[in-house]
C-alpha cells in the first residue's frame, strides 16, 4: 500500500478536522479533553507535536486506561488550532461525534507510532 507523504497525510487531516469541528462535536483544550476522558465520552484525541511531554503522556494514560484513539499530529499547536478554524494555540482535541467526516477510520488507518 506505500504510506502517504506527511505533507498530503497533514492536509488530510487538517480536511477532516474541520468537518469535525463544523458537523461534529470537539472539545479544544487539554483539561476539558481529560475531564470528557474521564466520563468516556472521547472517542479520539489528536496531540499537536510541541504539547508539554508531561501533559503528552498523561493524555496517553488516560486514552490507554479508556481505550481511546490517540493522534499525534505533525504539526506544533498553532498548526493544530489553525486547522480547527481557530486564531489561537490548540494542543489537544478531543473528538466526541465525527460528525460528517471519516476521520476516525481514516486516521487508525494512517498512524505509524
Amino acid at each position: 500500500q506505500g504510506r502517504m507523504p506527511k505533507k498530503i497525510a497533514t492536509e488530510n487531516i487538517n480536511a477532516k478536522l474541520g468537518i469535525v469541528m463544523r458537523s461534529g462535536k470537539a472539545l479544544l483544550g487539554h483539561s476539558q479533553g481529560l475531564k470528557a476522558l474521564r466520563k468516556g465520552q472521547v472517542k479520539m484525541v489528536i496531540v499537536s507535536s510541541n504539547c508539554p511531554n508531561l501533559r503528552k503522556s498523561e493524555l496517553e494514560y488516560y486514552c490507554m486506561l479508556s481505550k481511546t484513539q490517540i493522534y499525534h499530529y505533525m504539526g506544533t499547536n498553532t498548526d493544530l488550532g489553525a486547522a480547527c478554524g481557530r486564531y489561537h494555540r490548540v494542543s489537544c482535541v478531543s473528538i466526541l461525534e465525527a460528525g460528517d467526516s471519516d476521520i476516525l477510520g481514516a486516521v487508525s488507518g494512517s498512524q505509524t507510532d
